[in-house]
């Protein structure tokens, strides 16, 4: 799996800071840095909520450092990769999704005995990964259209690096554009991933053709339909992707079903919410 840069939301969460945890293991491109290993050095800022830990002195309401401490440790330990890259993004990934209370990680490998042949103090990979904040619309209007719906939820379940959030009830409305069709089934699905926006487009794509997706007409029938209506805050413009969606503030279809999960959340270009939205499509 991919990741996305980390969202401003986090910038202001507390930390904790773990810093210079050596580690000896075998890590490398070359033959003998498998063999002889070397001492590698981590650095990490973990983003949490730390206020309730520091009113009740309770250790469960905190992240135990000293369990992540050995967690890196048997990581880096257990596994063998050629780059230092691969291990702190599969790093990162593993502590994210073990520690839910962990939103957002800084991680610095540093790797001093790099074999280049010059003089230097270290080499280090420094990386930011997060949770994202992102609705999805569903739709389906051929075959058993609550089991399609309910089908892109359960493989969304299954993504290691996707939390299925909220899932809004499913309503019947009148088919887009193309109106020579049978009605559709809509609705509206919250999640936090920590896949890139283009990342989660191939994710939703892969599901969609699992589930028998043929395009060949626009707005045409279809036995599942999935689009990134909102991601973060975010604003794209790609030649595959646009968020927000282009058309979610016109379709009542998808606000109402978004409206149900999340009222107040608020459009990053048209700066209403979606229940203001929703208002004005009345």
């Amino acid at each position: 799996m991919g990741w996305s840069q980390p969202t401003q939301g986090y910038k202001n969460m507390d930390k904790i800071n773990i810093k210079n945890l050596g580690v000896f293991a075998h890590h490398g491109v070359f033959p003998e840095e498998k063999n002889k290993g070397q001492t590698f050095y981590v650095s990490a800022i973990l983003y949490t909520d730390l206020r309730t830990a520091g009113i009740t002195d309770n250790l469960t309401e905190t992240i135990n450092y000293g369990e992540i401490c050995h967690v890196i440790t048997d990581f880096i330990k257990n596994n063998t990769f050629d780059l230092i890259e691969t291990v702190a993004e599969r790093l990162a990934r593993k502590l994210l999704v073990e520690y839910p209370s962990m939103k957002k990680m800084s991680l610095e490998i540093k790797k001093p005995s790099a074999p280049i042949g010059l003089s230097l103090e270290t080499v280090s990979v420094e990386i930011e990964r997060s949770w994202h904040e992102v609705f999805i619309g569903v739709g389906s209007n051929m075959g058993d259209k609550e089991a399609n719906l309910r089908f892109a939820v359960n493989e969304l379940e299954k993504v290691h690096g996707c939390r299925v959030l909220k899932v809004s009830k499913f309503i019947s409305t009148a088919p887009y554009g193309y109106t020579e069709q049978d009605d559709f089934l809509n609705g509206c699905i919250m999640i936090e991933t920590l896949l890139t926006p283009h990342e989660l487009l191939d994710l939703l794509l892969n599901i969609e053709a699992a589930a028998g997706r043929v395009r060949d007409l626009r707005w045409g029938p279809r036995t599942l339909d999935l689009d990134i209506e909102l991601y973060d805050d975010e604003i794209i413009r790609s030649d595959r992707l646009v968020v927000p969606h282009p058309e979610m503030h016109k379709r009542d279809f998808v606000l109402e079903p978004l409206c149900e999960i999340a009222p107040y959340t608020v459009h990053p270009i048209y700066r209403k919410t979606v229940k203001e939205l929703l208002e004005d499509t009345k």
